[in-house]
């Protein structure tokens, strides 16, 4: 039998909250993240704000520079809970 991993909503986080929360927890500035990432920090700023979409490549590199998983600032508010498969 095998199992699976099912994905439950825990909190209601948007995905530029998300970058937020992880940046300020690292304190971190928006120009400090940018210049980690070479993503402008007006673009982070669109990002966090929900102007501008994150997209899978930016996930990827601003997940690098915040030492965490992009599925971390993709799906935020999510966990993973562990059942069996039927």
């Amino acid at each position: 039998m095998s199992e699976y991993r099912k994905a439950i909503k825990r909190i209601d986080v948007s995905t530029g909250e998300s970058v937020r929360i992880l940046r300020e927890l690292q304190e971190m500035s928006q120009n400090d993240l940018a210049a980690l990432t070479g993503v402008p920090q007006s673009t982070i700023s669109a990002i966090e704000n929900g102007r501008v979409r994150l997209g899978v490549d930016r996930a990827k590199v601003l997940a690098k520079a915040l030492r965490c998983h992009p599925a971390v600032l993709v799906f935020p508010g999510w966990d993973v809970e562990q059942e069996s498969a039927a």
